[in-house]
């Protein structure tokens, strides 16, 4: 990011430039989870031949990140299932499933019958910390022991 070409680029298309920390996942915590991911990948070598050697290894990487890989966060179903569409009949289906282990079986539920996994609406690495309310009643209150 240092050669004046690429600083150039990223300023006549408009982009901001970012010196992220290393190491710092705070920074970008879904590149951070995505990049550890693939690094721990057991294909991956520990260097690339070539620009070639790189593109064929990765391409073969993204896909099983993309088609096989189960994400926690997104209700153990793969990025192409959530992107393509799929996500709520397979979720339906899956729940059939442990509908009918449950009906078979009930004593095995000790929490009672499963409930439908939804997708969540939204999905954090690091959550934002809300700020704190210096509006309502309670801010006033303590303004008020200060006078």
């Amino acid at each position: 990011m240092r050669a004046k070409s690429t600083m150039d680029m990223l300023d006549d298309l408009g982009a901001a430039r970012s010196y992220s920390r290393p190491r710092i996942s705070n920074d970008n915590p879904f590149s951070e989870s995505h990049f550890g991911t693939i690094k721990a990948r057991p294909e991956l070598p520990e260097r690339f031949g070539s620009v070639v050697h790189g593109r064929q290894v990765l391409r073969n990487v993204y896909s099983w990140y993309n088609h096989e890989h189960h994400h926690s966060g997104i209700m153990m179903l793969t990025p192409a299932q959530v992107h393509l569409g799929q996500a709520d009949q397979l979720l339906a289906k899956r729940h059939a499933l442990r509908m009918a282990a449950f009906d078979a079986n009930p004593l095995r539920f000790i929490s009672g019958p499963p409930r439908r996994q939804q997708l969540p609406t939204e999905v954090w690495i690091n959550p934002p910390v809300p700020e704190p309310d210096t509006t309502g009643p309670t801010a006033l209150a303590s303004e008020e022991v200060l006078h």
